[in-house]
């Protein structure tokens, strides 16, 4: 053991410093970077990684040039009769510019790996850009920033190249322990050597060894809360929701230029629950994500309760936390690192009193019945209860608007059943404007009073759920809505009594029509349920009755498809002009009767298509 020690506390003293230096560069830069989309970003990436990759000799030369006499650091200290080379700074510098790589990447890795929904969320919530990152952002990726503090520390610690040449190898001054470990090598004083390298891998691997136990620990945690995870229950929420102003109303009209089609929609809400029905991809989250702020438009305009949210002619675009607008996700976005509490005030203002946010945060929990779980984690909820958690969540704060996107998609038959009846309960009572967001028709006939139909980034069809489900105008919404049977169709002169009738090319019949026929006729169409199956004994034999032969079936647990060919019998499965749709109890009887079969296309039943 060598009687002077300097070499260890001055490598403990600028590692440590250096790692102080680097912990805020890195996660400034990390957190700029994670968020500039300019055309010099991956220019400026090398840049910030280069000291990872240039050897250390080549740092400590640009480190020579920067702060050496001639050098733009070395000449501006001049006048001072400062200096920096060859000088205990000049070892902090080294360690700073060599470890900030390493923490640079660690805590952009970091960043990157939290769900950009949870962030989106706060910013729904009212929450400042500021509040985002100290309240969400940094404490999600705070086992990544950890982690990278400790890399940065052990590279400081163990730095050679760059320090010798910036600051030297003088003993009790810039002598850091490689340095006595390479002159003492150098010297031929090999036990002293050993000593040193014993002591810097000790440290390292103590440093490296204490974060793995953490991220261990923290892994078995998870497992351990996950285990824990209770079933949901059926619940229905008492009526302690929100108020907004008298007569809510959303007005939208935005152009969003994507990828594969250009969204254009211009529609209305108000206090009644307006559905966006479409395929996926039609556009319909992101029309709410303009809505929220989240997205900006590329033209047009949102005004709620006649206040401009976005303008692009005026150059109006309010923030996320200015739009007072719940947001529903669809995967919930709940705060991992926040109890199920602190995750519900965190819609409230910071200003609120703690009395207040309590009994707050309490009438929530007991509205949607998990007083119980004020204390737990979302991640020991089911996915029902975070569902109501984060609805509970989105209405604390009394939003003017409500929007739902897909908020049942991720959970089974059962939950999804339950949670659409807590769902319809809660916006029969919520006053302000609410927007709800699905592919399923049936879910949105539910849920919603009026129907936004998408295809494409365009509305197809905007007026209430009865009269788009009963008599949608044209093919593309029919097919959305779940009409399965299609022919082409031409209008026939109207007979001597005053009937319409319409010929269906692809059955091969024609059909009787109560409904005036549009002038732009090109399709006719029947529901799959609405087909009747007449008995023998129906007498006299009503309009648009045909004979049928069944050519193949298809199952569901409740219910048998039919796949009907008129007039003649089928040539194989696929030959067949219609599809009819009976509960199992009437197949039970169907199947036994002789073929041919007789079915009747209500007049009353037929859509006409433009």
């Amino acid at each position: 053991m060598p009687f002077d020690l300097s070499p260890l506390w001055i490598s403990l003293k600028t590692a440590s410093l250096a790692t102080f230096i680097t912990f805020f560069l890195g996660i400034a830069a990390a957190y700029w970077m994670q968020g500039y989309q300019g055309k010099w970003k991956s220019l400026l990436e090398s840049i910030l990684i280069s000291p990872l990759i240039l050897p250390p000799t080549v740092v400590g030369f640009l480190l020579l040039l920067l702060c050496g006499k001639n050098g733009w650091v070395g000449q501006l200290l001049a006048p001072f009769n400062g200096a920096i080379v060859f000088t205990w700074y000049a070892a902090v510098i080294s360690g700073t510019v060599v470890a900030f790589p390493l923490m640079y990447r660690t805590t952009l890795g970091a960043f990157e790996q939290i769900d950009a929904n949870l962030q989106r969320a706060a910013r729904t919530l009212g929450a400042s850009e500021s509040r985002v990152f100290w309240r969400v952002t940094f404490p999600l990726a705070l086992p990544g920033i950890l982690a990278g503090t400790t890399l940065s520390f052990a590279r400081s610690l163990g730095e050679f190249g760059a320090t010798l040449m910036v600051a030297g190898n003088i003993p009790g001054q810039t002598q850091t322990v490689p340095m006595a470990i390479y002159f003492a090598v150098e010297s031929g004083s090999f036990q002293e050597a050993w000593f040193w390298s014993l002591v810097i891998l000790s440290i390292s691997l103590f440093s490296i060894t204490a974060v793995n136990i953490g991220q261990q620990q923290q892994s078995k945690d998870v497992r351990k809360l996950k285990s824990n995870s209770a079933k949901d229950q059926k619940v229905f929420p008492s009526s302690r929701f929100p108020d907004s102003p008298t007569s809510p109303f959303l007005q939208v009209n935005i152009q969003k230029h994507l990828p594969n089609f250009s969204l254009q929609v211009s529609f209305t809400a108000d206090r009644q629950t307006l559905g966006l029905l479409g395929a996926s991809g039609a556009g319909k989250s992101m029309i709410l994500r303009c809505i929220a702020g989240i997205e900006t438009p590329s033209a047009g305009q949102i005004i709620l309760n006649g206040r401009v949210l976005y303008d692009s002619q005026k150059g109006i675009n309010l923030p996320s936390c200015d739009r007072h607008i719940g947001f529903l996700f669809q995967n919930y976005a709940l705060f991992p690192h926040l109890t199920v509490a602190q995750n519900i005030a965190f819609g409230l203002p910071q200003s609120t009193p703690k009395s207040a946010v309590k009994q707050q945060v309490e009438a929530q929990l007991v509205s949607v019945q998990l007083q119980e779980w004020g204390d737990c984690y979302p991640r020991q909820l089911s996915g029902g209860q975070q569902q109501r958690v984060a609805l509970a969540r989105a209405l604390i704060n009394r939003p003017q608007a409500l929007l739902l996107d897909e908020p049942f998609s991720a959970l089974d038959t059962h939950l999804r059943s339950q949670m659409e009846q807590i769902t319809i309960a809660t916006l029969e009572q919520y006053a302000g404007v609410s927007l709800f967001v699905t592919h399923n028709l049936e879910e949105a006939y539910r849920v919603c009073q009026n129907l936004l139909v998408l295809e494409r980034g365009e509305a197809i069809a905007a007026d209430s759920k009865h009269h788009i489900f009963e008599q949608p105008q044209t093919v593309s919404v029919a097919q959305l809505t779940g009409c399965k049977n299609f022919s082409r169709a031409v209008p026939i002169q109207v007979d001597r009594n005053g009937v319409n009738q319409v010929q269906a090319i692809d059955w091969n019949c024609i059909l009787t029509c109560t409904h005036l026929i549009p002038p732009q006729l090109v399709q006719v169409g029947i529901r799959a349920h609405q087909i009747v199956f007449l008995s023998e004994l129906d007498e006299p034999i009503p309009d648009n009755a045909f004979s049928c032969w069944l050519a193949a079936t298809s199952e569901t647990p409740h219910r048998i498809t039919l796949f009907l060919k008129l007039h003649c019998p089928p040539t194989s499965p696929n030959d067949y002009h219609l599809q009819a749709e009976v509960f199992k109890e009437k197949w039970q009887v169907l199947k036994n009767q002789p073929f041919p079969w007789n079915i009747r296309l209500d007049p009353q039943r037929l859509i006409l298509l433009e």
